[in-house]
């Protein structure tokens, strides 16, 4: 786990630790929520993230800490328990407790299972292959299935007089009770969703994120969320009432029916709850309100899973999630370099305390990072406020200058690097694409109005590795102006050929950089041609002299151009990148040997999870 796998025993342990000290650091009344990350090829299960989200207003989204489990706390909660806690919140959304449903694991599958197992063992013992479904037929035999493991209330948030409430209704199935979708990952990802009356997908109605540029309100108080909880009926603001149902008729649809689910189950002894997907910041933070209120009568401990929160720019939030060999923490926007620094210096001190370093040693004792990025997501404080919505040619001008100065492409990397890597140069891959990515240049210039959606189109296929992936490449727009989804129109350009650095100054560095190429191209685009590199890109740039030679350069363009760089203040980054071997003295002549760069290329026989 700490060299090449993703996942690992103890990975989630650090990783909670390491979140829960940087949340009074960064977050003030931050919600902890245990979500599901990535699933790549390969991989029998996702990865897992871990979110602290909280309001830039400086409100409270969850007002106690001490109310959040994790995964070091032992509770003693049980599947009775959850179902009172589902039954309670229903109350407190002011919907009928009476429509939540005990969920039960699919007893005919699992007696089908323990049927095809070997005469000789016991399904608590089953002596399978698969050492994941030999560990899931143990525990789902041992917890017994004629007990509910959890308990579901169909939930969705609806608009009514102008006004959002919460809305639930009755789910129908053929057998009467609900039987969860076979396996151990939480209930809420196990709904047999299919098995719901069904309706025409075209006639149901499906709500949508709202538009990143669409202007937004102030986020009501916490007291306000309160008042809406707690009011009596009969007042003005009444609870919605379920949707009016009958029992399915064969032929006739059910577009109406609510299809989205909270879910709580009692987990190792917690009670977790799995959020359904809202569309509205205010509608997730209404529904943790009521959570913790519930939480706190019971007096229990909660984890929150399930669906993340919308995106919005009023709910900031930091993640921390497993990478291979590494933990990777995704950090919240700085508006400044004083808030640059100070979160590098606290990121980097509070993993030490938790037992994290970025740093590591190979077996022939070279000092190395770890491999992980320290990728630099650049934007602005909203997406219309971002410079490369407002100056389309700022991004032509960082593509130019990283272009024809390759040291700033394999200085801050890590050892993989090349065309087959994460990060791959436009040139490694396809010299040909030079030529796309000359006439993409021309449709883009400081006078011009181009439009966002067209500087998306225009590079998306040029910022690509050899299989298409828009992600793994030195420059990644894939949330800059994406016109097919919300989530895509951030705003946002990330600049991958970064590895974390093992010391927080020198990560600071990497920024200062960056910055400071934005604001002299701000101030006067990058117009040079491009030059072609050839096999120089790879004979050259990976050596220590030409490296450093053509990186002074790049800081002499930006002094041009008014802001100066030390050289000595990238000094650490030369010597961690090319750390000397030895050296000889032979009268007159001194020679000095260092370790030089070289590409890592994907092998014919090895077998990777992207093919």
């Amino acid at each position: 786990e700490w060299n090449i796998e993703a996942m690992g025993p103890t990975k989630r342990h650090y990783a909670g630790r390491l979140i829960r000290k940087l949340t009074p650091l960064w977050a003030h009344g931050a919600a902890l929520t245990y979500n599901m990350g990535k699933h790549y090829p390969g991989e029998q299960l996702p990865r897992w993230s871990i979110h602290a989200h909280w309001r830039e207003d400086g409100e409270p989204v969850w007002r106690d800490p001490a109310l959040l489990a994790s995964d070091d706390d032992k509770d003693d909660a049980q599947a009775k328990d959850a179902a009172k806690f589902a039954e309670a919140l229903a109350e407190r959304l002011q919907i009928d407790p009476g429509l939540v449903n005990p969920a039960y694991e699919d007893i005919h599958y699992y007696l089908w299972r323990e049927h095809r197992l070997p005469a000789n063992v016991v399904a608590e013992d089953a002596k399978l292959r698969d050492e994941l479904e030999r560990k899931r037929l143990a525990k789902v035999f041992a917890q017994g299935l004629a007990e509910p493991v959890g308990s579901v209330l169909p939930l969705r948030r609806v608009v009514e007089d102008g006004q959002r409430r919460w809305q639930s209704g009755k789910w129908f199935f053929r057998d009467s009770v609900m039987f969860l979708v076979p396996g151990d990952s939480p209930i809420g990802l196990r709904l047999p969703l299919e098995s719901l009356p069904w309706a025409d997908p075209d006639h149901i109605e499906i709500e949508a994120e709202i538009d990143p540029f669409a202007p937004r309100e102030e986020l009501p108080k916490k007291f306000e969320f309160k008042r809406l909880r707690t009011a009596a009926p009969g007042s003005s603001i009444e609870g919605f009432r379920p949707v009016p149902q009958d029992a399915p008729v064969v032929g006739k649809e059910e577009p109406g029916l609510v299809r989205t689910a909270l879910a709580v189950e009692a987990r190792d002894g917690i009670i977790h709850v799995f959020y359904p997907p809202l569309y509205a910041a205010e509608d997730w933070l209404e529904l943790t309100a009521a959570i913790e209120d519930t939480a706190e009568e019971f007096g229990r401990k909660v984890i929150l899973e399930g669906y993340l929160p919308p995106e919005d720019d009023r709910i900031l939030n930091f993640s921390v999630t497993p990478d291979p060999g590494v933990i990777e923490a995704n950090i919240h926007p700085a508006h400044s370099w004083a808030e640059i620094v100070e979160r590098s210096t606290q990121l980097y001190e509070v993993a030490r305390e938790v037992g994290l370093s970025a740093e590591k040693f190979m077996l022939d004792g070279r000092h190395v990072g770890t491999g992980g990025g320290n990728h630099v997501v650049m934007g602005g404080a909203t997406p219309a406020d971002s410079p490369f919505l407002r100056r389309p040619d700022l991004l032509k001008s960082m593509v130019g200058f990283w272009h024809n100065h390759p040291s700033l492409s394999f200085l801050f990397s890590g050892l993989f690097i090349g065309p087959s890597s994460q990060h791959p140069r436009i040139d490694e891959a396809r010299q040909d694409s030079l030529n796309e990515l000359e006439i993409a240049f021309q449709q883009v210039s400081r006078q011009s109005n181009t439009p966002p959606w067209m500087v998306d189109r225009l590079f998306r296929n040029i910022f690509a590795d050899m299989t298409g992936n828009t992600h793994r490449t030195e420059f990644c727009i894939d949330k800059m102006y994406d016109p097919n989804s919300a989530s895509g129109r951030r705003g946002l350009v990330e600049f991958r050929a970064f590895e974390m650095p093992p010391h927080a100054e020198m990560s600071a560095a990497q920024v200062l950089l960056m910055r400071s190429a934005i604001a002299a191209f701000w101030e006067k685009p990058y117009e040079r041609r491009l030059i072609r590199w050839d096999t120089r890109l790879h004979d050259e740039f990976l050596l220590p002299h030409y490296a450093e030679a053509d990186f002074k350069d790049a800081l002499a363009e930006l002094e041009t151009l008014g802001f100066p760089l030390n050289p000595e203040w990238f000094a650490p980054h030369i010597e961690f990148r090319f750390p000397q071997v030895g050296e000889i003295a032979v009268r007159d002549m001194k020679v000095e040997l260092r370790h030089a760069l070289e590409p890592w290329h994907v092998l014919g026989e090895e077998q990777t999870s992207s093919g």
